[in-house]
């Protein structure tokens, strides 16, 4: 199994890199819970004055912390322990000075009131931007101890009236997470009822399991009483035993008495009390940090499982991520050419499925079909263009100062072909609404191709040539529905006019009331032939006309619209774009392929997050296995 403490030392590697990487709690939209929130440890609470900074520093065993009346930690202090061999020096290092070690722990302590008063201002005020330090020393065990504001009643001056309640939520998100250990302080010269820490460690954990108390200044309660009652759990019982501290006096502290020997001192207070004597192997500050360090890797051991199991959850969402997000492009141009060409199949297969019914939209094209061209060509003003008015005109005008003999051609002539140029607009319309339709799904085809979005430069540039090419369909379509209705206008059906005589001449003869319908006598009726009756005959003959090629051009100008445009998009809407391509330079093609900032920043990110993971895996794996 692994060795006592490499556990506690992993986790730590591992918190540090979690907060290097910003992956330390909250939704950083990659995996909830974080890793970091998913490693136990310790987060130490009490009340201001409670003796917290003299405990940390007892464990530690170095004099590092700021001090002062008050409020003096105002930023959460993530501490590390790391064990180093003996004989090494102690030194510490920051996260926001990386590589920079510190020998002197005197400028240890400045640097946190500096950093602090780099967030707060030099003010009361407090910040949950967390300080991060990690100590190396041979007289240390392996342990994350996080130090947070201490608990306070009443705002003093130079605080607003909410400080209270801020500190408290700030704490409180601390430990009521369930992976925390909560270090409750309260000094043995104050009632255990009034202690801040202990309500607070009820409140959050009802049942004790993840909190131990600790009991400061000792050595400072009034002769003749003790702290017995708590220390052996009568007067409020945990889960786990209560250790007593003694902190080194202001005295002590103002001779800079080295913290080593304020362990010796320690030690023997507890071995000559009358009190404590009984109970000295089980308490002071070193007893205290290896209690903590035991339970924190049995702690880690048993939930390397669930530990495990997130960090494999995790690693698959940053894989997916990793593919949605697309890998890094490679910097030669034969390999961005072909990144580039790639990535247009991907979105000319989604701009076929949309035209083909694999994905919606395409359907809209039959509607123009289906919808929008029946609909124009019964809206044309054919019955105003007819109009009896309108024909006696025409056809009176076609006569010159000669009436005609027996049918009015050059009449009929001109009511349809003036009438057959009604149907160039829905012809035009017609191939207008499908190009618009086309310029949609391409629009929509460069959005859902997921590949696309890490490239604006080249959205753009495809967008740009697809339009372009989409518009020489159009203009192709354009010419060829226009010249489908003007071929209907040079050449009129033949049957149609020669039916017009025998018409003419069974209508006349109707009106004789003659029984003779079938003589053989081809002479004109004697019937005025510019009667109304007359011109609304020719009207209706126009009409009928204009119906059958209504019906032709229905049936036609779908035929060319698909034929130059949509079957032209599916064949060969990037023929233009792959020619303007083949003719860039190497920066031309890396500029196309320029990422969006924050989406690189993004893949960076995640990246990192995923070397972090498969990394833990492996070490948490080989040590836990050890």
């Amino acid at each position: 199994m692994a060795t006592m403490g490499s556990l506690i030392g992993l986790v730590n590697k591992i918190q540090r890199a979690c907060t290097v990487l910003g992956d330390h709690g909250g939704n950083d939209g990659f995996s909830l819970p974080t890793l970091w929130e998913a490693l136990p440890s310790v987060a130490v609470v009490g009340g201001q004055s409670s003796g917290k900074s003299s405990v940390l520093e007892s464990i530690v065993g170095r004099d590092f912390l700021p001090r002062g009346s008050g409020i003096v930690t105002r930023r959460p202090l993530v501490l590390q322990l790391h064990k180093t061999e003996d004989g090494q020096q102690d030194y510490a290092e920051f996260l926001h000075l990386p590589r920079r070690k510190f020998s002197d722990f005197a400028l240890v302590r400045k640097e946190i009131q500096d950093e602090t008063d780099r967030i707060t201002g030099k003010t009361k005020q407090i910040s949950p931007v967390p300080i991060q330090l990690s100590i190396y020393s041979p007289n240390v065990v392996n342990l994350t101890l996080i130090d947070l504001p201490g608990l306070t009643k009443v705002a003093v001056e130079g605080q607003p009236e909410s400080i209270v309640q801020e500190i408290e939520s700030m704490v409180r998100s601390y430990v009521e997470k369930p992976n925390c250990i909560i270090l409750a302080i309260s000094p043995a010269n104050q009632d255990i009822a009034t202690s801040d820490a202990i309500k607070l460690a009820r409140e959050v954990d009802p049942t004790g399991d993840r909190t131990f108390g600790v009991m400061t200044k000792l050595d400072l309660m009034d002769k003749g009483t003790n702290a017995l009652d708590v220390l052996e759990g009568r007067a409020y019982k945990l889960q786990h035993p209560w250790v007593g501290i003694v902190n080194r006096s202001q005295a002590d502290i103002n001779r800079n008495v080295d913290m080593i020997v304020a362990r010796r001192k320690e030690r023997e207070y507890f071995d000559n009390s009358p009190d404590y004597s009984h109970l000295a192997s089980k308490m002071g500050s070193e007893y205290l940090a290896k209690l903590l360090s035991k339970h924190l890797e049995a702690v880690i051991r048993a939930r390397i499982p669930s530990i495990t199991s997130l960090i494999n959850k995790t690693i698959d969402e940053l894989e997916s991520e990793m593919d949605h997000l697309g890998r890094p492009i490679a910097v030669d141009a034969g390999a961005q050419l072909y990144t580039i060409l790639e990535l247009c199949r991907a979105f000319d297969k989604i701009f076929k499925e949309h035209l083909d019914g694999g994905r919606p939209g395409g359907d809209r094209i039959y509607g123009v079909f289906d919808n929008q061209l029946p609909a124009a060509l019964r809206k044309l003003p054919f019955d105003r263009h007819l109009s009896l008015q309108n024909v006696r005109k025409v056809v009176s005008e076609a006569d010159g100062y000669q009436p005609h003999l027996i049918a009015p051609e050059q009449g009929y002539r001109r009511l349809i072909e003036s009438a057959l140029n009604y149907f160039r607009g829905p012809a035009e319309a017609s191939v207008d609404a499908v190009h618009y339709v086309l310029k949609e799904l391409v629009r929509k085809s460069i959005a859902e191709t997921q590949e696309l979005k890490r490239f604006p430069s080249l959205q753009s540039e495809l967008a740009a040539a697809s339009y372009h090419s989409l518009e020489k369909f159009r203009e192709e379509s354009r010419k060829t529905t226009v010249r489908l209705v003007d071929m209907e206008a040079s050449y009129l059906t033949v049957e149609f006019f020669r039916k017009l005589p025998q018409e003419v001449e069974k209508v006349g003869s109707d009106a004789r009331g003659s029984t003779a319908a079938n003589s053989t006598n081809n002479s004109a009726p004697t019937m005025d032939r510019y009667s109304e009756a007359h011109f609304r005959r020719i009207a209706s003959n126009v009409s009928s006309y204009i119906g059958m090629v209504a019906e032709t051009l229905k049936n036609t100008i779908p035929k060319a619209v698909v034929h130059c445009q949509v079957r032209e998009a599916k064949r060969s809407l990037l023929t233009y774009f792959y020619t303007q391509v083949g003719r860039k330079e190497a920066k031309q093609l890396a500029q196309m392929l320029d990422e969006d900032p924050a989406l690189m920043e993004r893949r960076q990110q995640c990246a990192k997050r995923l070397e972090l993971y498969k990394s833990a895996r492996d070490e948490i794996e080989a040590v836990s296995w050890a």
